[in-house]
């Protein structure tokens, strides 16, 4: 998965639950239970949990060193589909050859090798299958946003996630921004009143191609390739508005504590001729009380426009809101707050997920608070997503009944 443009660094699904995903914001997919730590997978006698790396490109590798500073998780095992990653990361953490896997199964055979829990940072479409396998297997699961690239892959995290609390284990998303203690604050304010009553919202990400460095793969078209270039592939990475604007569209999803009724939406490609994913949206989601919030992207040059990133503003009768990633966050207004700025939020947010992630393992908190949230934000991209491929109107009720799936060509790449 990559980072964010903006940033200075940067077949299991059945029965969805619409109760699940309409769930209000904090309510935790499960009770919470709390059990000593010599009984919880992962914890032994110094608290350190052995974690295997699934996905060992550019975030892999920078979120393995993270973990490794953490000082709680041993990196144990390695996969990715290339063979030249496994063994550059599992060199750099000292991970013996027998324990570095490649293939589009590699994964498994790190399962089946054992480790405590896995960090799943490889393209987003692998994600469903590799989260449920991991609990299948026993290991605790933490996993890079986007969950999935289409509804069936948010039914089956959903699953996962339920399924590994209920044979004790952790399952944690990684959205660094509710993470953030300004964030939090500011948000927190929102929903006891500061903004009054809601007017419109605004959520953009506005950057230039992130994706630079894999027009030369995709070029190429071949098997590997096509799997280099993941982020130029709809199939692969869900689109833009799936794989880097849910950043935004997660602020105003969390925001508004519920899912819009319908969007309506467009866009395209202005800059890029290669792959299939588009590098422009425009989507209107509109919201019980006749809310509306305008969405748009762009992954191309700006020329200079400011501002630019990923950005946030609730208006409301009494005050706004305004967020920016890696920036200011405040509320305007009859209850002002100035929270600040919030520069190292790429790195400090992913930092204090995998904190609170070593601390739920070694606790026995199977609340899993991050999933329910983070599905209904991936589907309200999907929402948003459908609406613009159509040019027309879709409403939230016909997402959650959606079957589609996205399924890229995998022939030639080996097992």
């Amino acid at each position: 998965m990559s980072r964010p443009a903006a940033t200075p660094d940067s077949p299991r699904a059945t029965g969805l639950s619409r109760r699940r995903f309409l769930s209000s914001a904090g309510s935790a997919a499960l009770a919470f239970s709390i059990v000593s730590p010599e009984k919880v997978r992962g914890s032994t006698a110094n608290g350190t949990v052995s974690l295997g790396i699934i996905g060992c490109g550019a975030r892999g590798r920078w979120i393995a060193d993270l973990f490794q500073k953490h000082g709680g998780y041993t990196i144990a095992a390695v996969a990715d589909y290339f063979q030249e990653r496994v063994d550059e990361v599992g060199t750099a953490f000292g991970v013996p050859p027998g324990r570095r896997h490649s293939g589009l199964s590699g994964y498994r055979r790190l399962l089946e090798q054992g480790v405590d829990a896995v960090a799943i940072e490889s393209p987003p479409f692998f994600h469903p299958a590799q989260a449920a396998d991991a609990v299948d297997a026993g290991a605790h699961v933490f996993l890079a946003k986007p969950i999935a690239v289409d509804v069936p892959g948010c039914r089956t995290i959903e699953q996962s996630a339920a399924k590994a609390a209920a044979n004790r284990l952790c399952f944690l998303v990684d959205f660094q921004t509710r993470a953030n203690a300004l964030f939090i604050e500011a948000i927190r304010r929102v929903h006891d009143g500061a903004l009054g009553r809601f007017a419109f919202g605004e959520a953009t990400y506005h950057a230039e191609d992130p994706w630079e460095g894999q027009h030369e793969y995709a070029r190429v078209g071949t098997p590997e390739g096509r799997l280099r270039a993941w982020g130029l592939s709809r199939e692969l990475s869900g689109d833009i508005i799936t794989e880097q604007n849910i950043h935004t569209i997660d602020v105003a999803s969390w925001v508004m504590r519920q899912p819009p009724l319908a969007a309506f939406g467009t866009g395209g490609r202005r800059y890029r001729d290669i792959g299939t994913c588009w590098d422009t949206f425009s989507v209107t989601f509109q919201y019980a009380d006749n809310v509306g919030i305008a969405f748009s992207s762009r992954q191309f040059n700006g020329y200079g426009t400011r501002p630019e990133g990923i950005r946030n503003r609730m208006f409301g009768s009494d005050g706004v809101l305004e967020t920016e990633y890696g920036g200011q966050v405040l509320v305007r207004g009859q209850q002002f707050y100035n929270g600040g700025q919030t520069p190292g939020i790429y790195e400090e947010g992913a930092v204090s997920n995998i904190a609170a992630f070593h601390d739920a393992i070694q606790r026995g908190d199977y609340s899993q608070p991050t999933v329910a949230e983070s599905v209904r934000s991936n589907l309200v991209t999907i929402l948003g997503r459908t609406a613009a491929y159509g040019n027309r109107v879709v409403t939230w009720d016909e997402i959650l009944r959606s079957d589609e799936r996205f399924e890229p060509d995998l022939t030639g790449l080996k097992d």
